[in-house]
């Protein structure tokens, strides 16, 4: 048995490389025909329709509220900004849903989530697409993070606060032969560096979506919408906990953040939703680095360290989530995309203050993507 594997091993990764360069153009062409067939004669409509956005307080979980709405669709928008929904829903409505309904909620929470879906189904009676946004990145080296009340967190905003919303919302989506949208990132695949848990994350909700996607068959669809390096709120200085307690340091939060526009990853999945298409993904360039990850991992392990290699020089970027204060160089510095700028350090998470407050009970804020 172990020489036939070996023998495999030498065999299948050159001669299924093979197949896919012939196959690939007849893909190709009849996945083109797919997308004009879905596009231009069997689009789903959403008009009047119930869609349920969590995260819906800004990024992306914002633009798609407006990309529904712009559909006619009846939204309910989920997110613990209540404040902010309330401006949202405002201008949902001037693009054209018929009824908005807002409700702060924690989406970590079962019962919170049972509450908003229970809400909806008094409300509109029925729910057909559940679009779940919620997430929450980090920019810290796991070895740097000197208080671990930060990886919970973490991980339940990423998977939890995807799969509880998914959990409760299912009874209903099967009546309606209604949709799951899920929003996730290349980094399910693509390890890069200072991203190790919430990688770890999207790993399993992605992970978690394909087989539920076999469980439910063709009752309720499931569109797994994936993104490369997106500037959203990172950009925008609001990158942060509530009540004051920041998840980032406000200099790196107001980096010069260089990344893809949310709106047109929205369009995306938006309009992958209404066709039915179970991937939607921007830019779809980045698929080239799965083969190599399946076919030449080693090539790949190379070209990343020799990218994103500082040469031994002095770190920089703010330790985020680490309780260690921030270098500070004699000028802007160019650690990975952004530029950063030194700055005088804040309170943030990582800290035993920050920390021990969050875990105290204080509302993290999340970022949609």
């Amino acid at each position: 048995m172990e020489l036939l594997n070996r023998a495999l091993n030498l065999v299948v990764p050159p001669a299924s490389l093979m197949m896919m360069a012939f196959a690939w153009p007849t893909l190709y062409f009849i996945s083109c025909c797919e997308w004009i067939y879905t596009t231009y004669f069997n689009r789903q409509t959403v008009e009047n329709k119930v869609v349920v956005i969590t995260g819906a307080s800004s990024g992306i979980g914002e633009q798609i509220a407006y990309e529904y709405a712009k559909r006619g669709a009846n939204l309910v928008l989920v997110a613990r900004r209540d404040h902010r929904l309330r401006a949202i829903s405002d201008n949902a409505r001037r693009f054209g849903a018929p009824h908005v309904l807002t409700i702060a909620a924690d989406v970590v929470k079962e019962d919170e989530c049972r509450r908003f879906i229970n809400e909806t189904i008094n409300c509109f009676g029925r729910v057909d697409h559940l679009v779940n946004t919620v997430t929450l990145g980090h920019t810290f080296y796991f070895e740097e993070a000197t208080d671990s009340n930060l990886f919970p967190i973490i991980m339940d905003i990423n998977f939890w606060g995807n799969v509880y919303p998914t959990y409760v919302a299912l009874p209903y989506l099967r009546e309606s032969n209604g949709r799951i949208v899920v929003n996730t990132s290349v980094e399910n695949w693509l390890p890069l560096p200072r991203m190790s848990l919430y990688s770890a994350a999207k790993s399993a909700l992605m992970n978690f979506y394909e087989t539920l996607r076999f469980e439910l068959k063709d009752e309720v669809g499931i569109t797994v919408a994936t993104h490369g390096w997106i500037g959203t709120e990172m950009r925008r200085g609001k990158f942060v906990m509530e009540e004051g307690a920041e998840m980032q340091w406000k200099e790196e939060r107001e980096a010069n953040v260089r990344g893809g526009p949310v709106e047109e990853f929205a369009k995306h999945i938006v309009s992958g939703a209404c066709r039915g298409d179970p991937y939607v993904k921007y830019p779809s360039w980045y698929d080239v680095f799965f083969l190599y990850r399946v076919f030449a991992p080693k090539v790949l392990h190379w070209t990343f360290r020799f990218l994103l290699t500082d040469g031994g020089a002095a770190r920089t970027t703010s330790f985020i989530g680490t309780g260690r204060p921030l270098l500070e160089p004699s000028s802007p510095q160019r650690i990975g995309s952004p530029l950063l700028e030194a700055a005088s350090p804040r309170r943030f998470l990582g800290s035993p203050e920050g920390a021990s407050k969050a875990s105290n009970g204080r509302r993290m804020s999340t970022f949609s993507e």
